[in-house]
């Protein structure tokens, strides 16, 4: 049986194909641009672990810190502990827990002549604070930690102090993980992964850093909103008449519903478990939501906590994504970021079209 003769192309034909191919070629262009670069910003309140998971994504993605990166944070490593036992020594007496004999000079001096802001951590001074850290009353007064200001990483750096003050002390990436310098301004990590640029933001979460965000707020892909799950019994360094966690809380729920963020996926970082994990174990969560019944329970309460924020979103097409996370686990931030990665490049081709 014989094939019917196949029609010559004319010049219209050949054109309308290579108008076809170019077509086909701009779309392709256009999905890969479209997820060329993801922009992540990193919002919540004070104390939440934002700095953190941006640590987390250098170490992860862009080999961690050189040594002269590692060795800027040496003095705010020193800050950190002559800070912790300033506040320490001020708790214990206010709660009037007396120091012993031989420490209570030392205990003077960081009362009232030590400024963490100009003083370096000597050898000789790290040997009186270790000894100061392991007084009676001083460790009173941590256990009454969340009554006043006290930084997370203070049990870290006062357990260290001896290796903090060696004369040739390079901070670990461990160190540089729990070092806090409070964040002020815009602070940016640029890297890419599977052949996409990520830019993730970081801005101060203080009441007086706030007025800076909506800088960063167009041609945001995903917002990563922090909460420090630890905070539910303490209060803000701006206001201690305020819960930390009723101030995020309420953050959330102005940023979750705000006109800019109405297409933008957002990830809900139930931050700082470990501390949570420890602390909900002998602190009802009924101090901070009276309405709670779980107990002395971690699934119960993060559950709840949860719940809380979940019911902030008013709006019905919000993407909401809540993880447990522990900024200071590499391990953890990794597993979480891979699975942030797909909802988001698969979210972003969803709304694009493609």
């Amino acid at each position: 049986m014989g094939c019917a003769a196949t029609k010559p192309l004319t010049e219209e034909d050949k054109e309308a194909m290579a108008h076809s191919r170019d077509i086909d070629n701009q779309l392709r262009k256009e999905r890969k641009d479209f997820i060329r670069e993801i922009k992540c910003l990193l919002l919540g309140a004070g104390e939440s672990g934002k700095s953190t998971v941006a640590k987390q994504m250098k170490i992860i993605h862009l080999n961690g810190f050189s040594d002269e990166e590692r060795a800027l944070y040496r003095p705010i490593l020193h800050n950190n502990v002559l800070g912790a036992m300033k506040q320490l020594v001020l708790a214990s007496r206010r709660f009037e827990f007396e120091v012993s004999d031989s420490n209570k000079e030392t205990a003077r001096l960081f009362a009232e002549e030590i400024n963490p802001l100009k003083m370096s951590l000597s050898p000789e001074l790290a040997a009186k604070t270790k000894a100061l850290w392991e007084d009676e009353a001083i460790q009173k007064a941590y256990e009454q930690r969340s009554n006043y200001q006290l930084p997370d990483s203070a049990a870290y750096v006062l357990d260290s102090v001896e290796r903090i003050a060696q004369p040739d002390y390079l901070p670990s990436e461990e160190d540089v993980l729990r070092g806090r310098a409070r964040t002020t301004g815009i602070i940016e990590v640029s890297f890419t992964c599977d052949e996409v640029q990520f830019r993730v933001v970081d801005v101060g979460g203080q009441r007086s850093e706030r007025k800076k965000w909506i800088h960063c707020f167009q041609e945001v892909t995903c917002l990563i909103f922090c909460v420090a799950l630890s905070a539910f019994d303490m209060k803000l360094y701006e206001d201690e008449n305020v819960n930390r966690m009723h101030e995020s809380l309420e953050l959330f729920d102005e940023i979750v519903n705000s006109k800019w963020f109405l297409e933008t996926s957002i990830i809900l970082f139930l931050n700082k478990s470990d501390l949570f994990r420890e602390k909900i174990e002998r602190v009802d969560l009924n101090v901070c939501f009276p309405e709670y019944t779980g107990g002395l329970d971690f699934l119960n309460a993060t559950q709840f906590i949860e719940q809380k924020f979940n019911s902030t979103c008013k709006t019905g097409n919000k993407y909401l994504y809540t993880h447990i996370t522990c900024a200071t686990d590499t391990k953890n931030i990794r597993f979480v970021f891979n699975a942030i990665k797909d909802i988001l490049l698969h979210k972003n081709l969803e709304i694009s079209g493609f």
